[in-house]
């Protein structure tokens, strides 16, 4: 088939959707207006005029022109707003949008003109994507038929992420070679509330002082967060480790023994505590959206309330001085992925779409 997508090229979960499918051997194409360089597939740059609306107001009709050029068999737009109205706008079908998450639930508390952006879009689509499933109520108040909706997970490269031994070189680089290790791999916004995390590691020293806090991820709040470590007389016990290749991750999630997420707002099962989860890691989690389908409190892992420095402390605890349910977690939450989350699986599903819905419309 030949695919169109307009999306964000810098995006990890574009590339990694865009390069299934190039390997599948389709022809891929991807407008955006972000440059990216990712193998096989064929980029359409958009002109950056300085300005959001101008910028989307002219690119719609580029989107428009440049799709006529490519004549794609199915075109697809991932996140709603601005990809999803510059896909919805060139009035192609079959056309397919994927929803993130914050551009469905976000969007509900702006203002109307975005609703009513978001609402088109939406109308226009043959076929809405997401990852979580309390997407559904959501994408409903926006007035999208339910029977519209397919659930297709980003997925686990579970070849890439699998269980492994510690890198004892990694961790003695880093200078905490006999440590406890705790992970966090959520972006540095205060939508993921790493403060919280930042917040329970005083409670946790009391009990467990060599224990050490990796820190990933680049984001506005990183100055703050440094600063609260501080604040609280931490920082020895932490490391803000910035960004990271995507390559490089599973050798520090294995040399961690415990991962925290303590996001405000998810769309399904996020991509970093999946990833967690398929390396054999236990995870504790913020009891929001899917996240209770995934984690069974106890079972394989713990959800905790938002915003709760404390209870997450106890958690975190629990696991540290526990060894033997660290690992009976970690195995299950392998299966699970496994079983529920696999990338490949996920975009042959997304593959068999495209062939119905190229054929129907």
């Amino acid at each position: 088939m030949r695919l169109c997508y307009v999306a964000d090229a810098c995006s990890v979960h574009t590339q990694r959707w865009l390069t299934f499918f190039v390997k599948r051997g389709h022809e891929v194409h991807l407008i955006s207006p972000k440059p990216a360089d990712i193998e096989g597939v064929t980029l359409h740059p958009l002109p950056d005029l300085g300005s959001a609306l101008l910028s989307t107001l002219w690119g719609i009709r580029v989107t428009r022109s440049l799709i006529k050029g490519i004549s794609p068999d199915v075109l697809h737009a991932h996140y709603v707003v601005r990809y999803g109205w510059l896909g919805a706008y060139a009035n192609f079908h079959p056309f397919v949008l994927t929803a993130w998450g914050s551009d469905v639930l976000v969007v509900l508390n702006r203002s109307w003109i975005y609703r009513y952006l978001v609402r088109r879009a939406l109308a226009k689509a043959d076929l809405v994507t997401c990852d979580g499933e309390h997407l559904r109520e959501p994408l409903a108040k926006l007035g999208l038929n339910e029977e519209k909706i397919r659930i297709i997970y980003f997925g686990v490269d579970t070849k890439k992420f699998s269980p492994g031994p510690r890198s004892e070189e990694l961790l003695r680089g880093l200078g905490v070679p006999d440590s406890p290790i705790v992970i966090s791999l959520r972006s540095l916004n205060s939508i993921y509330d790493v403060g919280s995390l930042v917040r329970s590691i005083p409670l946790v020293l009391k009990e467990v002082p060599e224990a050490k806090f990796l820190i990933f991820g680049k984001g506005p709040e990183e100055s703050a967060l440094r600063d609260l470590a501080k604040s609280l007389g931490v920082e020895r016990s932490v490391r803000f480790m910035g960004s990271v290749a995507n390559d490089l991750l599973p050798q520090y999630i294995r040399s961690a023994d415990v991962y925290v997420s303590t996001s405000l707002s998810d769309a399904g099962l996020a991509a970093s505590t999946a990833e967690a989860m398929a390396c054999a890691l236990p995870v504790i989690v913020t009891d929001f959206g899917d996240n209770r389908r995934w984690v069974m409190d106890g079972e394989n892992g713990f959800v905790v309330p938002l915003k709760d420095p404390e209870a997450l402390a106890k958690k975190i605890l629990y696991l540290l001085k526990n060894k033997d349910v660290r690992i009976k977690f970690g195995l299950k939450n392998r299966k699970i992925i496994e079983t529920r989350n696999d990338y490949y699986d996920e975009m042959k599903k997304m593959e068999n779409i495209y062939k119905t819905i190229s054929n129907e419309v």
